[in-house]
């Protein structure tokens, strides 16, 4: 006689909403599970990518308003709950940088802030702190391809496995590890010798 487990009980995870579940359900415990479990390392990838402690904090928490609205898209099945969220996190980082780049509803997004009150500000800026080195190391990704870029920066920074990678890349875990050992290299090529970079090492891709 099969056991019959509290999570086999109700519709599939990729069909609950916990936003539309009492405290302590399945959905919602599973959402609280995965914020737990993510929201460090979203921070870090914000804050790799500002040093403005209210913007690290705007895109987290849009983040993780998107993996409750998504949450019923969430297939385990399919891949992690950590490449999900990195998959969301991407997104809402792109589409925060288009409208940044054109300046759209600027007004707006100024007013509807969540304001930090002094202890967020510094936890935040700690975080900030603590990711200076990779927003370095972000920076000196540009000289790679995007690819090859976002690769390191899953794998080396965020510390997906590179078939947590592949899925939010949409590519396989065997062009993950190719691109990863490629841009190691060159990496660490440049980094002993600038000048071959400069020289135009990038442009043979």
């Amino acid at each position: 006689m099969s056991e019959t487990t509290a999570d086999q009980v109700g519709p599939p995870l990729g069909q609950r909403d916990p936003s539309q579940s009492p405290p302590g359900s399945g959905a919602a415990a599973e959402f609280e599970r995965i914020y737990r479990a993510q929201v460090d390392a979203v921070t870090a990838f914000f804050a790799r990518r500002s040093a403005d402690p209210q913007t690290v904090a705007d895109l987290t928490a849009d983040t993780f308003v998107q993996v409750i609205v998504s949450f019923g898209t969430f297939d385990p099945g399919k891949g992690s709950a950590r490449a999900w969220v990195f998959g969301i996190a991407r997104r809402v980082y792109a589409a925060y940088c288009e409208a940044h780049s054109q300046q759209r509803d600027k007004v707006v997004r100024l007013a509807g802030r969540r304001e930090l009150d002094s202890d967020q500000v510094g936890e935040l800026l700690d975080r900030i702190d603590a990711e200076r080195a990779g927003r370095g190391l972000v920076t000196g990704l540009t000289t790679l391809p995007a690819l090859d870029r976002h690769v390191v920066e899953l794998v080396d920074l965020a510390g997906l496995r590179s078939k947590e990678a592949a899925s939010v890349l949409g590519v396989s875990p065997g062009a993950v590890r190719m691109r990863l050992m490629r841009a190691r290299a060159r990496l660490r090529k440049t980094a002993s010798n600038p000048a071959a970079e400069t020289n135009g090492g990038a442009g043979n891709d």
